[in-house]
């Protein structure tokens, strides 16, 4: 009688443990299909729709050979179209769970959106639970891929960094103001910014990026996301974004240029303070030639170079009304007759009071993508990985 209880027993608890992996393996292809199914309309839009064959075709099945690289998203895969053209195809990773909402975002926002120094998107592909970007193949990939590597920052001449600093600008400007949706991308960072075979820079990955309402200068989110280094304090931490978050992103980016440095956990380890504070500092003490790339070996323009970095210390200012819009930055980048205020102090992210909590902010750094978080009770926010 106990054997046959024991086993009745365990056949009972088998069963429903069988039952509940069924369930949850049914929900959870219910909700890919719904996924699926939102996408579909996409097919009636201006965006031109590619079948999965071609695709597989064009990326040799995906193969590792053809990899660029990966993020949040999924990877993305170099590809040869039958007529020669090469494409960028970024695949929705079958394991990410948040995927589908940043790609039906992507695809409204920036197949209407068309600027020189905006990557193009050539169309998209949703078949057989596939959900896939096709964009502009662009040679020289992103600009930290020369930016932070030693051996290849030497490349980025003056007139090159300065003309990159610009496109830069002058896409933000066309996504505040002139395009025909007024856009925060929450997320411009040196991996976002990509080189043509010119070295001419193409601002992409529009899946954190948000249409704001004409009548609204604010908006606060319960839900953080973006690169913990270049979020603004007051995104960071209260959650309100606006386009002077952007601008700020964009003077960290403007000093990571100049600089040739990342502001990230190894720069904070090294130093013990962020890179814009770094900045601040040697600019406040007119010490401002040694922040410049040592692989310029002082071959630029002393006056550019410094309105450059005055431009980067106005936009990375703690007060978001102090920091000025794309159209001021664009303005004071190409006139050199423009009167500037002077920059005030950047915000401090960090104030330690022990070293370990310098240890536990570096790990805070090290995540690329950020998500839903809180403010704890200290003065940092702890970050997660998306």
């Amino acid at each position: 009688m106990t054997i046959m209880v024991s086993i009745l027993v365990v056949v009972i608890f088998c069963t429903l443990f069988y039952c509940i992996y069924c369930w949850r393996w049914r929900k959870r292809n219910a909700v890919r299909r719904a996924q699926i199914e939102r996408l579909r309309p996409l097919s009636n839009s201006d965006l031109p729709i590619m079948d999965l064959s071609s695709i597989h075709e064009a990326t040799n099945s995906f193969s590792k050979e053809n990899k660029l690289g990966e993020g949040g998203f999924g990877p993305v895969y170099r590809g040869v179209l039958s007529g020669g053209a090469e494409i960028a195809v970024k695949r929705l990773s079958a394991r990410s769970r948040q995927g589908a909402a940043e790609f039906r975002n992507e695809v409204e926002l920036i197949a209407k959106l068309q600027h020189r120094n905006l990557v193009r998107l050539l169309g998209c592909c949703v078949e057989r639970e596939e959900k896939m970007l096709i964009y502009e193949y662009l040679p020289n990939r992103s600009l930290d891929a020369f930016l932070f590597d030693t051996r290849k920052s030497g490349q980025l001449d003056w007139k090159m960094r300065q003309s990159i600093i610009l496109g830069i600008a002058r896409g933000m400007l066309y996504l505040h103001e002139d395009s025909c949706l007024k856009v925060i991308h929450r997320d411009l960072k040196a991996s976002n910014v990509l080189l043509d075979n010119k070295m001419n820079p193409k601002i992409s990955d529009f899946g954190m990026a948000k249409i704001f309402e004409e009548e609204s200068n604010e908006v606060n989110t319960g839900r953080v996301v973006g690169t913990y280094g270049y979020m603004a304090p007051e995104y960071a931490m209260e959650g309100v974004f606006s386009v002077k978050s952007d601008v700020f992103s964009f003077g960290v980016l403007v000093l990571e240029i100049l600089s040739g440095q990342r502001n990230g956990s190894m720069y904070l380890q090294e130093h013990q303070h962020t890179l814009i504070q770094d900045a601040w500092k040697l600019w406040n003490e007119d010490r401002a030639s040694e922040f410049m790339d040592a692989s310029l070996a002082g071959s630029y323009s002393r006056d550019e170079a410094w309105r450059c970095f005055h431009v980067g210390l106005l936009c990375v200012q703690e007060n978001p009304d102090l920091r000025p819009t794309m159209s001021n930055v664009v303005l004071m980048l190409i006139s050199d007759q423009t009167q500037m205020p002077a920059p005030e102090q950047p915000p401090l992210f960090a104030r330690f009071k022990k070293v370990s909590a310098v240890s536990d902010f570096s790990l805070a750094m090290k995540t690329e993508t950020t998500k839903t978080q809180s403010v704890n009770e200290v003065s940092i926010s702890m970050i997660e990985p998306r």
